[in-house]
């Protein structure tokens, strides 16, 4: 076990040194009132308003490519990406939305354009509104838009994220971006506000983006075209996880550990002594399950520690830091998890492999056996394709790896667990690990030794 623990921090920090990120050296790099990185990119035509007031549209039509296209009305602290905003729109999957601040999401009903939008103002609230016929209104919600100024800019905008395609073949990972465009008309654009320019003076601008979108008029109908995404965009990345990489390493250690647990016994037949002071054999296996798994967790436990405050200057140097990758610390709660989680864990797999041992009663088949269960589907998965490689890693034990990451799942990253949730995945590796306890014990019992 202290082998484990060595060989868990070391790994880790060869991990670490061998890691680095240019991150926080994009040229566009946006950050959000809270100095997360998000994304602020869309086609807005807009006219500055003062004080409280209100404007209505009426959305014709939504023509997108983008399950998550937004149009839509919106106030903004100006043009420059990052800025607080509220926003009310229609999106062709998740119906009628009140978003702001890039965090908050308030859902309304669901449908698509055809349909009536309304904002209004009151000091730093906005409210929003919908419609299917201009006369029977419904409220969506009311949000809170801290440092909105006096005089904002009102207008209407179109969004459409771009598709993320990832390729993955013998290991490696290909991330790349597809721009989507998003086309969405409008009609019956008023402003009631007592100083407010009026909608026919308003003027179209790209935010974010340089040359993606377009604004024409005819007939009273204004048809707008843009490209981007509003909201969160923290990199993939995970500092947490690649601090605990060692423990992937560390793993094969304690499976053996624990296979020897068991099998060592009856290598030298001290089984039979065993049984003979302790004949209810299902007791035995738990008393070992609990030695094992408990002493297990605590190795475990100090090792992610060490790990992550060894790595964590590393990392920082390396250019995992803010702003794209905030301080954090290590009782944050997807940190602690992470922490914790591994330790869980390495304990049930150790757990596992008591259970391989006692089944087999051979330690280098038992061994073999469980590092192949876990480590197999690894490589398997990481030249698949991303649906496939997910399925692996939900229906196999390595899939409990998710439990070291912080955030959430994604495709774009060459460790295919961390296309899994973290409790989904170690929810699977606990499955095996009864399954096989429960097999265990029925061999112990139905044997002579």
């Amino acid at each position: 076990m202290v082998a484990a623990v060595v060989v868990t921090v070391l790994v880790s920090l060869l991990a670490a040194s061998g890691s680095g990120t240019d991150a926080n050296d994009v040229p566009d790099l946006v950050t959000g009132p809270d100095g997360g990185l998000v994304a602020d990119a869309f086609q807005f035509v807009h006219g500055p308003m003062t004080g409280d007031g209100s404007v209505t549209v009426r959305v014709t039509g939504q023509d997108a490519s983008h399950d998550d296209a937004m149009a839509g009305l919106m106030i903004k602290d100006g043009t420059t990406p990052g800025s607080v905003y509220a926003a009310l729109m229609v999106t062709p999957a998740d119906g009628v939305r009140l978003r702001a601040m890039f965090d908050a999401d308030v859902a309304g009903r669901d449908g698509v354009a055809p349909r009536w939008l309304r904002l209004v103002r009151s000091g730093t609230e906005v409210t929003g509104y919908e419609s299917a016929d201009g006369i029977d209104w419904a409220e969506v919600g009311t949000v809170d838009v801290p440092g909105l100024p006096e005089t904002a800019e009102l207008g209407v905008f179109v969004a459409s994220p771009p598709d993320v395609r990832v390729e993955r073949q013998a290991g490696s990972t290909s991330v790349g971006e597809v721009e989507t465009i998003g086309r969405a008309t409008f009609a019956d654009l008023a402003v009631d506000a007592d100083d407010a320019v009026a909608p026919e003076r308003w003027s179209g601008t790209d935010v974010g983006r340089t040359g993606t979108g377009a604004v024409t008029i005819a007939g009273g109908v204004l048809t707008v075209t843009g490209s981007g995404d509003i909201g969160p965009d923290p990199p993939d990345d995970d500092p947490v996880q690649i601090g605990l990489f060692g423990a992937v390493v560390g793993l094969m250690v304690v499976i053996a550990v624990a296979v020897l647990f068991a099998t060592s016994e009856y290598g030298r037949a001290m089984i039979r002594t065993t049984f003979a002071v302790t004949p209810r054999r299902g007791q035995v296996l738990a008393a070992k399950a609990i030695v094992i798994g408990g002493v297990t967790f605590v190795a475990g436990l100090v090792a992610a520690v060490t790990a992550v405050l060894l790595t964590r200057p590393l990392l920082r140097d390396a250019g995992f830091g803010p702003p794209a990758f905030p301080e954090s610390s290590l009782f944050d709660g997807p940190v602690l998890r992470a922490v914790v989680g591994t330790a869980a864990m390495l304990a049930v797999v150790a757990v596992l492999a008591l259970a391989a041992g006692i089944l087999t009663r051979h330690s280098a088949g038992a061994i073999t056996g469980v590092v192949l269960l876990v480590v197999l589907p690894i490589l398997v998965a990481s030249a698949l394709p991303p649906g496939a490689a997910e399925w692996i890693m939900r229906l196999t034990p390595a899939g409990a790896l998710a439990i070291q990451r912080t955030k959430d799942p994604t495709a774009g990253l060459v460790e295919p667990w961390a296309m899994v949730g973290p409790w989904a995945g170690f929810g699977m590796l606990c499955l095996y690990a009864t399954v096989a306890m429960a097999l265990a014990a029925r061999s112990l019992r139905g044997r002579d030794t």
